[in-house]
């Protein structure tokens, strides 16, 4: 099983989400995130008291997924996922060695 954390703009997550339900993935998770980072466009950003930095509001999606649905997945995600600048987001994926339901 791979797992993928793909780091996404807000605005786009709608569209991400609905590619990745009509393509019957039906769990993940989604949860905003602060990111500190350069960003291409200085409205993007906010300056944190919390954490002394200028921050980007994210969205982090994790899936998990069989080995053979990776490459639809990441597919479906860059395709819903680009906002028409240079850098839209990313994705990280990682093997899963075991699962135990609870």
């Amino acid at each position: 099983m791979k797992e993928l954390k793909a780091y996404i703009h807000r605005n786009r997550a709608a569209d991400v989400v609905r590619a990745l339900r009509l393509a019957d993935f039906e769990h993940f998770t989604l949860v905003d995130v602060k990111q500190v980072m350069q960003t291409l466009e200085a409205r993007e950003q906010e300056y944190s008291t919390e954490f002394g930095a200028r921050v980007q509001t994210e969205v982090k999606l994790e899936l998990v997924c069989k080995a053979e649905q990776l490459q639809e997945a990441i597919r479906l995600i860059t395709e819903n996922a680009k906002t028409g600048q240079e850098d839209s987001g990313c994705i990280y994926v990682s093997n899963i060695s075991e699962r135990y339901m609870i």
